[in-house]
């Protein structure tokens, strides 16, 4: 009979046990969160016991207290550590704690309305992501512990933030993995049609964005590129010409154009992104171009035509969903790179991002090297941006460090 228990009501000592093999404890020592199904003891503490989202407290086979878990147990990742602190059981306290702590942190950072308040694992929260747009919070849960423990998320964060709506937007695909369906529900208040978004690229210029909450990509609006696309401006030349590829709403063209740019030419597949591209860049007062369509067919055929652009950003959607896909994204990553390059003037801005986390650093880079000598174009790294700082990375958990961004002069080869 599968057991069933209540996070919110357990103490610690009526918590169940989920019991490591032994040796199976290095890895979680050194600060990972992750456990895998393959290192339980299902002897001693059978996983087909535990209801998916219960808690546990994690033990050695030496009875060492490792911290409290939430479980599925039909799942590879079958626990995930949530708190490490034996006397802290996990109750709304322990969320408006954490909650507090991750507010802090951006308030520091400067983006205290707009923002990614909660980064999963990075924040201690593995399964959670929370972006703040004013005076809504959207929120997703990508597995079934956070699912369980939702009651307690909704009520710290109206303690912590006390916003006027917190909305679930989960439909990510990582809860296939959790059998969670996809589901858009709102927590308490109103759901608006359109979030607000406040970037600030440069001291003297604030930009504002709409995004559409209900039909917008992820929770609504990209905070993870908010850094890189303020680092934009001090590549660019006087008057340059821009295209953004893979612009969804157009932060890329509209910052750029903000930052001296004299025209900004978005590239998108979707209609709808594209419009709201448009109302972005009027709202700013500047001035944008669209082209929609396949950004490989769309790139091919402005190098058709002859087109150059002084500055050439390139910030797709995730081509390596999974390692088996590595060969065949890495192909993506150099194909899209290479007809990029076509089009840029000779000392021109590459701008090349990836936010596949099966890409590394390096294999991205190789993909623009390997693009460029196809092209006989020589090209200079000038700087690496990661993910905006409101997305930290947690040293010990490689998935937390997922974006990058090669920003390149691109000459041609003399």
């Amino acid at each position: 009979m599968r057991a069933h228990y209540n996070a919110a009501i357990a103490s610690p000592m009526d918590t169940p046990i989920l019991r490591l093999k032994h040796g199976e404890d290095r890895r979680l020592r050194a600060g990972h969160l992750w456990v895998f199904s393959n290192e339980v003891d299902v002897a001693a503490t059978p996983l087909k016991n535990f209801a998916p989202g219960a808690i546990a407290r994690l033990l050695t086979d030496r009875d060492h207290f490792l911290g409290y878990v939430y479980v599925n147990p039909s799942t590879l990742i079958c626990a995930r550590i949530v708190s490490r602190s034996a006397a802290a059981p996990i109750d709304e306290a322990f969320f408006v704690r954490r909650l507090r702590a991750a507010l802090a942190l951006r308030e520091q950072l400067g983006t205290p309305r707009h923002h990614r308040w909660v980064f999963g694992e990075a924040d201690g929260l593995p399964g959670l992501v929370l972006d703040r747009f004013g005076d809504v919070v959207v929120g997703q849960i990508a597995t079934a512990g956070m699912e369980a423990l939702k009651p307690l998320i909704e009520a710290a964060v109206r303690k912590v933030a006390k916003p006027a709506a917190l909305v679930w937007k989960n439909d990510g695909g990582s809860r296939d993995l959790e059998s969670l369906p996809d589901v858009f529900e709102v927590a308490f208040g109103n759901a608006p049609e359109t979030l607000e978004i406040v970037e600030k690229p440069r001291h003297d210029r604030e930009l504002h964005f709409r995004a559409p909450l209900q039909a917008g990509q992820k929770t609504g609006w990209f905070y993870d590129q908010t850094a890189n696309r303020a680092r934009l401006a001090r590549y660019l030349p006087s008057g340059a010409r821009v295209l953004d590829v893979c612009s969804y709403l157009g932060g890329w063209g509209i910052t750029a154009m903000a930052s001296g740019a004299a025209s900004a030419t978005c590239v998108d597949s979707s209609q709808t992104a594209l419009d709201g591209a448009l109302a972005n860049a009027k709202a700013n007062n500047v001035a944008i171009e669209t082209l929609r369509g396949d950004a490989f067919d769309v790139l091919a055929g402005l190098a058709e035509r002859g087109e150059k652009f002084d500055a050439v950003v390139l910030d797709p959607p995730a081509f390596i969903k999974r390692r088996k896909d590595l060969a065949q994204g890495q192909a993506a990553y150099r194909k899209l790179n290479q007809l990029a390059l076509r089009l840029i003037e000779r000392d021109g801005l590459l701008v090349s991002c990836s936010c596949s986390w099966h890409l590394t650093p390096d294999d991205l880079l190789g993909a623009i090297q390997s693009a460029a000598r196809h092209v006989d174009r020589f090209v200079q790294v000038l700087e690496f941006g990661g993910q905006s700082p409101d997305h930290p990375v947690h040293p010990a958990i490689p998935e937390t460090r997922y974006l990058k961004a090669f920003f390149c002069r691109v000459s041609l080869e003399s």
